[in-house]
């Protein structure tokens, strides 16, 4: 049986010349949200991302195989 979770994270933009800015804010909050769900046996399954006015919502699709009986 497979398990599945999703993990939902905002970020929003602010006035710079950088387009890259929540790449690069939010790259480390990411990558430590992955490494602890990897450690517990998840694996990401897929991604997915929307913008709506200054927000860009990031969904991260995570699943796992559970033991069964």
């Amino acid at each position: 049986m497979t398990e599945y979770k999703v993990e939902a994270r905002t970020y929003y933009s602010k006035v710079t010349t950088n387009k890259n800015h929540i790449v690069e804010a939010s790259s480390e909050e990411i990558q430590e949200l992955l490494d602890r769900y990897t450690a517990d046996g998840w694996r990401l399954a897929s991604t997915d991302a929307t913008s709506y006015g200054f927000a860009v919502y990031v969904y991260l699709y995570f699943e796992r195989d559970t033991a069964t009986d």
